[in-house]
Order: structure tokens, then C-alpha cells, then sequence
């Protein structure tokens, strides 16, 4: 007779089991384990397949507060790992298959809990063909890279929890479209992409498929980021997906030494680091510049309040909204000045974070009197009480 201990024990090797075989036999979706029990700040570890040159490989994602850290494992690798992060290390899984959810839990008083049921079946009335359209989208939904980076699972189904990034990805690469017919690099031999602060980089590789894939071009795409253990696990996935001309370096915008850059990206550089990538940009000569700033500090303390704006901007979050607006707008006018073709708008409501403004400056094709411009920069800048801007400096540097 089997004692409570032994039932116990057969609800979390019934979940192993069902796990073990949906891998085997292609049905496994997903694996979310959470509540860690252990010492470090690891928020939860979410665990997909992944096809490698052909060959089942299991990801593992731990996400924690500041970062994300991926590993690829083989499977006979993974199955064993996992067993042994169910016995104790998480409080809770979720196993998702094609066929059905289950899920496995640790009371307080250490006693498993399992439960499983059937997923709806899929066969579903067809809508009539004119309501049926598939959304124009400007990235191929079943690109290899879209799946390594954990956007989309193993069917080329977009994560739930990836939607955001999957429409920031669509987005970006409509601007930049639209930028590249702009500025006729369409008919480039060879093109040099740069991608500032590139983080997990899921622009940076959007931006390799597009010009490499969709374009049929040669482009040489280089992801700069401060963080090694980003640099390195970006170059290692561009390597297992066998990505020509896709790299990533150590190191941020105020010491990267600029090489012909036709496309130069930062999004999300803090503060002046902005300035420092738009001016690399303008230095470089490069075609399309494209920048999504954040953390504007360097204008705020310097404004001066013009008495009759001075009840408004009073309050702090007016002041900081003001400072962000004088700021970009001088950098827009500033680009201006230099040849380009500006404009700022709403970009996308980003994953991690509310700041979706972005800077677009093309390349004017021909030159014209920028002394306007710069009368228009002296201006506001009198008008605020402005004594120095970053890019302004280092551009009459």
C-alpha cells in the first residue's frame, strides 16, 4: 500500500515524466519555474527548445532583477538538470505542451501539489477568407534568430510575454526601411551598422537579417556593449546561427573608435551619451543616425525659469518634461546644422521602459546654409539660460 510520502513523491516524477516525454516526442512548448529557493536574486528560469544546426537543444533563461543570463544544454543534459532544480531549488512549475498544461507546486508543509488538463482543442470555425488576413509585418516571423533569442518558440509562434519586443522589433525595422530608401543605401556594395548599448540585442540581430536576409546585401553589423557577459553570449548565438558579418564588442560610445559607419543606433544611451553617439555619428559621416535617448540630466540644472513660465515649471515633473524637450530639440537642430534631415517622434512603448521617443536624422544629399540654425540654437539656449550642451561642444571641438 502506498504510504502519503510515496504519492508525494510520484505527483513531481509524473511531471518529470511528462516533461521528459513531450521533449522526446516534439510536443514541449515551454517550462516556467519559479518562486527559487536558493541565495541568489534569480526571479524565475524559463526553459524552451531550441533547434542548433539541426539538433534539439534545450535554453535556459534565468531572469533575474538587472539581467537575464541564457544557457544552451543538450538534451539528455537538460531533462537531468531540470530534475534536479524540481527537487527543492523552485517552489513551482508550469509545463506547457501542445497537448496540455500541468503544473507542479510545494506547500508549506513540503507536500506536492499536480494538476493537468487537456489544452482546447485547436480546431476552430475558419473565419471567412476577407477577415482572415495576415498582418503585414516587416520581420519574418519564423527567422531562425527570432527563436534563438527566445522572441519566438519552436512552431515560430510569438512568446506571450515577447509581444512587446516582437512590436518594438516590427517597428524599429519600419523606420529604418523607410530610412534606407531615404538615403539610397539600398544600392550599397558594403555597409557598416552600428549598434550602441546593444544589451540582449534583438535589434542589433533584427538589423543583420534585414540587410543581410530581406536585402540581399553585404553588411559588416557590430552590437557595442559594456556588459561582457552580453558581449559574450551574443557573439556565441550569432556563431550558432552561423551569422556572417554579425559581431559584438566590449565597450561603450565615448571609446569605440568609429570605421566608415553607414547606420549608427543608440537607444536608450543615458544622458550625454547620446550627444557622444550622435556626434560619432555626424564624424563618421554616417548616412542614418538613429537614437532613442533617456535620462536627460544634463540640461535640467541649468534652465533658467522665465517668469511667466515659472508656475508651470515650478512643479518638477513639468521642469523634467521641459528639460527633455529643449534637449532633444537641440540635438534635432543641431543635426540640422550638420547635414541632416531631422525628425522626432512617439517610436513604441518599449518592454522595460516608458522612455519611446526617438531622433531620426538622414543625410541631406545636398548642403545648404545652416546659419539659421544655429541662430535658432542660440536662441533657446539665451532664452533658458543654457551655458553648454554636450553635442554642441563636441562638435565645435
Amino acid at each position: 500500500m502506498a504510504t502519503a510520502q510515496d504519492l508525494n513523491l510520484q505527483h513531481r516524477q509524473q511531471f518529470e515524466q511528462i516533461a521528459a516525454q513531450s521533449i522526446s516526442d516534439g510536443s514541449f512548448v515551454r517550462m516556467l519555474l519559479s518562486k527559487y529557493q536558493g541565495t541568489e536574486p534569480l526571479i524565475r528560469l524559463d526553459v524552451t527548445p531550441l533547434q542548433i544546426k539541426g539538433e534539439l537543444q534545450l535554453r535556459f533563461v534565468s531572469e533575474y532583477k538587472t539581467n537575464h543570463i541564457t544557457k544552451i544544454r543538450p538534451v539528455a543534459e537538460g531533462i537531468s538538470l531540470l530534475s534536479e532544480m524540481l527537487d527543492g531549488s523552485f517552489k513551482q512549475g508550469h509545463l506547457f505542451t501542445a497537448e496540455q498544461e500541468c503544473q507542479l507546486s510545494i506547500s508549506k508543509k513540503g507536500k506536492y501539489l499536480f494538476n493537468c488538463q487537456r489544452v482546447a482543442s485547436a480546431v476552430v470555425a475558419r473565419p471567412a477568407a476577407e477577415h482572415n488576413r495576415q498582418k503585414h509585418r516587416f520581420v519574418e516571423q519564423n527567422r531562425p534568430f527570432l527563436t534563438a533569442l527566445g522572441v519566438t518558440d519552436q512552431q515560430g509562434q510569438v512568446i506571450p510575454a515577447m509581444s512587446n519586443k516582437w512590436k518594438q522589433i516590427n517597428k524599429f525595422i519600419e523606420v529604418l526601411q523607410g530610412a534606407v530608401k531615404e538615403t539610397g543605401l539600398l544600392q550599397a556594395k558594403q555597409l557598416h551598422v552600428a549598434d550602441f548599448g546593444s544589451g540582449k540585442a534583438y535589434l542589433t540581430f533584427a538589423m543583420h537579417d534585414y540587410f543581410c536576409h530581406t536585402l540581399g546585401l553585404t553588411a559588416q553589423i557590430t552590437g557595442v556593449e559594456l556588459r561582457q557577459s552580453l558581449v559574450d553570449l551574443c557573439n556565441n548565438t550569432a556563431a550558432d546561427l552561423q551569422l556572417a558579418g554579425l559581431q559584438f564588442e566590449q565597450g561603450d560610445v565615448k571609446h569605440f573608435q568609429a570605421r566608415g559607419i553607414n547606420v549608427m543606433v543608440a537607444l536608450h544611451a543615458c544622458d550625454v551619451a547620446t550627444d557622444y553617439a550622435i556626434n560619432m555619428g555626424i564624424r563618421t559621416g554616417a548616412e542614418i543616425i538613429m537614437c532613442s535617448p533617456c535620462c536627460h540630466k544634463e540640461i535640467r540644472p541649468q534652465i533658467r525659469l522665465p517668469e511667466v513660465m515659472a508656475p508651470m515649471l515650478i512643479h518638477g515633473v513639468h521642469l523634467g518634461q521641459e528639460a527633455e524637450m529643449v534637449t532633444d530639440s537641440l540635438r534635432a537642430l543641431l543635426l540640422e546644422a550638420y547635414g541632416y534631415q531631422t525628425k522626432v517622434f512617439e517610436f513604441i512603448s518599449l518592454e522595460h521602459t516608458s522612455k519611446n521617443k526617438m531622433i531620426l536624422a538622414t543625410k541631406r544629399k545636398k548642403t545648404k546654409d545652416n546659419s539659421a540654425v544655429l541662430q535658432q540654437i542660440a536662441a533657446i539656449k539665451q532664452f533658458y539660460g543654457i551655458k553648454q550642451q554636450c553635442l554642441e561642444q563636441l562638435l565645435q571641438a
